[in-house]
């Protein structure tokens, strides 16, 4: 079994040609952008900022953050560029704001061609189908390619310790396992890899669509 699902074979091109770029990438198309853009702004993305959407699908959040946001400023990766291209096909209402070379392949992390002065970056829903090793990459990635961020968002399930080994089911009906995805992490584990990266990591209040959590790491010399 792949790590995750979306690793499966011929699963893009099977689920672009039945006209699934929605659903592929989680459903609740403009809920969950729309929470997407406000923890981004609450955390002060501001129109002038640069944003790195790691794992930005089929533009789910792109399709309003990139009005929101100065031209060109918006920069998405994925493991699938097709995907990113349907988005950027069908969702996109003006395509002036975003060169298509802003959307980049990378399943690895390593954000090929991905500018030094992005200021935010987000990862909704990616971790959430990843071994925690994905996530210790991530953070090792922006702060070591990404000298100027801000603050790097995302979003993962959580289990208590308890009842960590076995499946769980989150406030939202979901159920997660440790081992295969949707998959839930320890907060500890959360704390330990942001530590080891150098980023101070605090949790946001509330429950984002599924019963996701969102947290924010920073910089220690950032406010």
């Amino acid at each position: 079994m792949p790590a995750s699902p979306y690793l499966a074979p011929d699963f893009y091109a099977k689920a672009l040609a039945a006209g699934r770029h929605r659903d592929i990438v989680g459903g609740r198309w403009d809920e969950t952008a729309r929470a997407q853009m406000a923890a981004l702004r609450a955390a002060g993305l501001a129109p002038h900022h640069r944003l790195l959407d790691i794992g930005c699908g089929a533009l789910r959040l792109g399709h309003m953050a990139v009005p929101y946001l100065d031209p060109a400023h918006y920069w998405g990766t994925d493991a699938s560029l097709a995907l990113m291209q349907r988005g950027y096909e069908v969702e996109l209402a003006d395509k002036s704001r975003l060169p298509l070379s802003n959307l980049i392949e990378d399943a690895d992390f390593a954000f090929p061609g991905i500018p030094a002065d992005i200021d935010f970056a987000i990862a909704f829903g990616v971790f959430t189908h990843l071994p925690i090793g994905a996530m210790e990459s991530a953070l090792h990635a922006v702060t070591t390619r990404l000298p100027r961020l801000r603050a790097f968002l995302f979003s993962v399930f959580l289990a208590p310790e308890a009842q960590f080994d076995g499946p769980y089911r989150q406030t939202d009906g979901v159920v997660t396992h440790p081992d295969r995805a949707p998959r839930h992490v320890l907060s500890a584990d959360l704390l330990r890899l942001c530590d080891k990266a150098g980023l101070q990591l605090l949790q946001s209040p509330g429950r984002l669509p599924r019963g996701q959590t969102l947290w924010v790491a920073s910089p220690p010399q950032m406010p």
